[in-house]
């Protein structure tokens, strides 16, 4: 029979390992950091109903998905997961406590073209506050001091979440009679960085006949910048023009308010009024987080306020506010940028266990025994040389070999080396166990990403 050649498919992320440990190492914080703020963990099914899945459908959304029919069933593979979080509030609405918070890691496919760092397959950590018929605007200011907690405890520093409110560019864009341009003005106005003021002016009174007043009116107030109090009060100076600009104003000083009750440095946090994100989708507070020494990444972790999470499956107002992090284009780009910590332990095991004697009972109970005090314990039962054995605990940078021979055995003890230092003693079992324990800690101390 003819071999098929093993391969993966592109735009689909396979790790080995060692770097799977990694990515492990960031899901498990990800979790203990969400889990201190009393979100609850979620999974939702990977397939699902397409009707459900394209509720709101059409354009691009309905061209990168992953669709398919199994009997009479029109089936999909989530996309993002917003949507199926929008289908669990309302299927369970009555059996929940609103506010829910909810926190999920998983997989979502998207059939778009594969290319560097953009995947088809893609881990998204997302965290999500909904309201039932209200939301408190305070939750809107906790959400920047769950990212800063996040990316602190993955070991970032040199990060800033940039912060705006979309009903001030609503606002100020209807005050200027050009609602409905806003959403070709703020796509320009998000080229600022890249093209200029000038090509910008150009785009806005040439390609959106913008009056040229008009569009210095637009430049001048995209160009207010400082500190996060200068911005603030700059925007004073707009006030009472619009209502929902003034409202706009007034939530943004609120979640600025309590940011250092938050804990949140005022290093890490800027009001940047170039942060549009979701014309159609964000409704209140928008984030965007980038890495100050990586501004070619981009935005690592974004979201906003919403109106109305379930709108096409439920008759009720379910606002929200939340964050998502692609997570494994994070990941390749942080290895990319060799910020993934080499260091790290990323053993699969803190100890190998080789018995030295035909009889494996004694070798075999002092597995069991360092397991139950919680040390990941291998036991080597191949017939090989004493130098494979070895080799195989080095290839896997198991940091502790523990061997049992006839010596051993006959004192009660055992003999413990430390692979990286060479160090080997005979010590009773429960010795053994307190100092692997004691190494091992030591060796998790550092963080998963370095600056």
């Amino acid at each position: 029979m003819a071999s098929i050649k093993p391969r993966t498919l592109s735009g689909f992320m396979e790790l080995l390992p060692a770097p799977q440990l990694q990515m492990e190492r960031i899901m498990e914080t990800l979790r203990t950091t969400y889990a201190l703020y009393g979100f609850t963990p979620l999974d939702t099914p990977a397939i699902e109903s397409a009707e459900v899945l394209l509720a709101k459908g059409g354009g691009e959304t309905e061209k990168q998905i992953y669709r398919f029919t199994k009997g009479d069933s029109d089936l999909a593979l989530r996309f993002d997961l917003t949507v199926p979080l929008a289908k669990y509030v309302a299927l369970h609405y009555g059996e929940l406590s609103f506010p829910f918070r909810r926190y999920q890691i998983g997989k979502v496919y998207r059939g778009e073209r594969a290319q560097r760092g953009r995947f088809r397959e893609f881990y998204q950590a997302d965290i999500d506050i909904i309201g039932d018929g209200k939301l408190d605007i305070v939750n809107e200011a906790e959400i920047p001091s769950v990212i800063y907690k996040t990316f602190t405890a993955l070991g970032l520093r040199r990060f800033q979440i940039r912060v705006n409110n979309r009903k001030i560019l609503n606002g100020f864009y209807a005050s200027l009679g050009l609602s409905e341009q806003s959403g070709d003005i703020m796509r320009t106005a998000d080229k600022l960085e890249k093209i200029g003021a000038e090509n910008v002016r150009k785009i806005l009174v040439e390609d959106l006949a913008i009056g040229e007043e008009k569009a210095d009116a637009i430049l001048s107030f995209m160009a207010i910048s400082g500190t996060n109090d200068q911005v603030l009060a700059a925007l004073e100076g707009y006030r009472g023009q619009n209502e929902t600009l003034d409202q706009g104003i007034d939530e943004l000083a609120t979640v600025t308010k309590y940011l250092a009750d938050f804990g949140v440095p005022q290093e890490n946090f800027a009001v940047d009024l170039t942060i549009a994100r979701g014309l159609d989708y964000y409704t209140g507070t928008v984030y965007e987080t980038t890495l100050l020494d990586h501004p070619e990444i981009g935005s690592v972790c974004s979201g906003g306020r919403y109106d109305n999470l379930a709108e096409y499956y439920i008759d009720k107002q379910l606002p929200g506010v939340g964050i998502s992090i692609g997570l494994t284009r994070l990941f390749y780009v942080l290895g990319e940028q060799h910020m993934l910590n080499g260091d790290m332990n990323t053993a699969p095991a803190d100890a190998l266990v080789l018995p030295m004697t035909a009889d494996l009972s004694p070798a075999i109970r002092l597995a069991t025994e360092l397991r139950a005090q919680g040390i990941r314990t291998q036991l080597y039962f191949e017939q090989k040389k004493f130098k494979a054995k070895m080799s195989y605990a080095d290839k896997l940078a198991i940091p502790y070999t523990v061997f049992l021979g006839e010596d051993e055995i006959a004192q009660g003890k055992c003999s413990v080396k430390d692979l990286r230092t060479g160090v080997q003693e005979t010590v009773t079992p429960e010795e053994a166990a307190g100092k692997i324990k004691a190494g091992i800690e030591a060796l998790n101390q550092g963080k998963v990403i370095v600056e």
